[in-house]
């Protein structure tokens, strides 16, 4: 897999963005992602030194449309904490 088809989008929620002043960066990854293969993306992709990454998954929600119902995609999301020494992520600068 190449690295940005490991990382999918930043995740922008209040939440997360308090996460930044403590260098700790949110994103969807890919589902079949384990933590060795977004830490190497991050670093390949941004050229940060990324100190830890903590994974989380989600679980489809059922939704109906109607008489039909379904569940949506599971989702992943990885919260990225960066070593003291290496340099903020600009995407998330505002």
């Amino acid at each position: 897999m190449d690295a940005r088809d490991i990382i999918k989008r930043p995740v922008i929620t209040e939440r997360s963005s308090d996460l930044m002043a403590e260098k700790k960066y949110t994103f969807e990854v890919d589902v079949r992602a384990n933590k060795t293969q977004v830490k190497d993306a991050v670093q390949e992709i941004f050229g940060v030194t990324v100190k830890n990454v903590n994974i989380m998954n989600y679980k489809g929600k059922f939704k109906r449309m109607g008489k039909f119902g379904g569940y949506t995609n599971k989702r992943r999301k990885a919260i990225i904490t960066l070593s003291q020494d290496s340099k903020e992520i600009e995407l998330f600068e505002v």
